[in-house]
């Protein structure tokens, strides 16, 4: 089983994946992003837009799908720093399978996701089954 952490708390993940979504700030329109936890790292494997401008356009061989714009990638982080503007309609969405809840809903300290160790002590926050 993998563990993600989520600021000061860890995710128990069933599948070594989540899914990041949000509304833009600009445009208002949806984009969501797949991630896959690693033992050290966080690899962006798919992302999705529902329309392209103000720094949202689709990657270079997206293809349309159900109204949103999907192409594939390969792109290592150590981890995701989510800061909210203050400009948003809300937070961001995560998701493991069925299970889903929203993160930084409001402007402040920035919310660090990351794989982490899954003997850590914090109190579990999210499983998917």
């Amino acid at each position: 089983m993998s563990a993600l952490c989520i600021g000061a708390t860890v995710a128990a993940l069933a599948a070594p994946q989540f899914t990041l979504s949000w509304t833009h700030s600009v445009e208002r329109t949806g984009w969501k992003e797949t991630w896959v936890v690693e033992e050290d790292a966080l690899r962006l494997v798919r992302s999705a837009v529902q329309g392209s401008g103000a720094g949202m356009e689709p990657g270079p061989d997206a293809r349309l799908q159900d109204g949103w714009w999907v192409w594939d990638s390969d792109v290592r982080v150590p981890e995701l720093m989510l800061a909210a503007s203050g400009a948003t309609v809300g937070g961001w969405e995560l998701c493991t399978g069925a299970v889903c809840r929203e993160i930084g809903a409001t402007p402040g300290a920035p919310v660090r996701i990351a794989p982490c160790d899954e003997d850590s002590s914090a109190a579990v926050a999210l499983v998917s089954e």
